[in-house]
């Protein structure tokens, strides 16, 4: 019998441990060369693991959430075994769905005599939620013998445990450790952008049919490049270990990007050579990237300054947390018709918060305020977003 011990490898970027996230097989199992292992994460993304030999799972170490450091025993084959031939066995299957689905969902399923193995999940990953259940029920169709239908909405109990790991799990350590290590202070500003409105209806009218259409987003990336020249303080990074403030030149614009593993920010680089419409291309192109998991660790690293926006979630206003180690980042609300006073008269106009933090350690209550007043200027005067100074 021969057998080959797969150890943790190393994901990139010198890491020394990496989590798992999802085991894809379980002991027993026949897997073939270059075939789903497991799922493991980096503070960066998840990254599947393929498997390095064909042949049956003899012992697997450790289960998702736990950190294992490069190097360690990870799995152990049988590498005398016959390796399938196509997909994995049924059993397979069903035991990798069953992992998959909630406590509650499994028992609706096994009540309903429905095979979780051949319902299609719709939640994050493939994760099959109840309304998935229904769906593969036939119209009509008559509980199985066992299961209560209720006359009207009955009480529900039990809990959902659901452990915090892979990405998720990073986004939490990172957001405790912003708001612990850094003295942020929130400033919010109005702003009036009718006519970045009409700028942007204007450039939108002009598209090709079919083209993706202009967002507020690349419009205030470049009037931020702008007032950045300005203040270099807010486009820059704390180094703690050297106790050094990092001001960079190039302006490197995160994209906070909700995704189904949780938050992500990809970066724009050099936003300060980028056109109008390369700004709203990379913007796309990154985000895409960020959602469908496909972006790289280097797109998801770098940033020095970060821009958040939930669009027309947005709100009236919010108080963002610093993408640390950088030292600001900036908040957008929603933009909404509202009226406004101008010369004695009440007028509509379109109107949009900016809610920004800041690292008060090195960026002064002034500065913040002068530079938040900078970009106000830029977006209520369009015009001047393609000036520079």
């Amino acid at each position: 019998m021969s057998r080959y011990v797969f150890k943790v490898p190393d994901l990139g970027e010198g890491t020394v441990s990496s989590e798992i996230v999802a085991w894809r097989v379980q002991v027993g199992d026949l897997v073939r060369e270059d075939g789903p292992l497991l799922e493991m994460s980096t503070e960066k993304a998840v990254v599947e693991v393929p498997s390095p030999v064909s042949g049956r799972i003899v012992a697997l170490h450790g289960g998702p959430g736990d950190v294992v450091a490069v190097g360690a025993e990870l799995v152990v084959f049988e590498t005398d075994a016959e390796a399938p031939a196509a997909a994995p066995k049924p059993a397979t299957v069903a035991a990798s769905v069953s992992r998959s689905v909630p406590a509650a969902v499994v028992q609706a399923a096994r009540e309903a005599g429905i095979d979780l193995a051949a319902v299609a999940g719709s939640g994050p990953g493939g994760r099959i939620e109840r309304a998935d259940l229904a769906a593969v029920l036939p119209a009509g169709a008559a509980p199985q013998a066992g299961v209560t239908v209720a006359s009207g909405p009955a009480p529900r109990s039990g809990v959902e445990e659901i452990k915090v790991i892979g990405v998720r799990r990073v986004i939490a350590e990172r957001m405790a450790a912003a708001k612990r290590n850094i003295p942020h202070f929130s400033y919010v500003e109005e702003v009036d952008v009718t006519e970045l409105e009409s700028l942007r209806s204007f450039l939108n009218g002009r598209l090709p049919k079919g083209a993706p259409s202009y967002t507020y987003l690349p419009l205030l990336v470049a009037a931020l490049v702008r007032v950045l020249e300005t203040f270099p303080q807010c486009n820059a990074h704390y180094d703690a270990e050297r106790n050094v403030v990092l001001r960079h030149s190039p302006v490197h614009v995160g994209i906070a990007t909700q995704t189904a593993d949780g938050l992500k920010v990809p970066v724009v680089r050099h936003a300060e050579a980028l056109t109008l419409a390369g700004l709203a291309a990379e913007i796309r192109r990154v985000s895409d990237a960020a959602r469908s998991g496909r972006a790289s660790r280097t797109e998801l690293g770098g940033s020095t300054i970060t821009v958040t926006s939930l669009g027309k979630l947005g709100g009236i206003a919010s108080t963002p947390v610093i993408n640390s180690p950088e030292v600001a980042i900036i908040g957008v609300n929603k933009a909404v018709d509202r009226p406004v006073v101008i010369n004695g008269q009440v007028v509509v106009r379109r109107m949009m918060n900016l809610s920004s933090s800041f690292d008060h350690r090195f960026v002064d209550g002034f500065d913040a305020a002068a530079m938040v007043q900078a970009l106000k200027e830029r977006l209520e005067h369009p015009a001047t977003i393609f000036m520079s100074e």
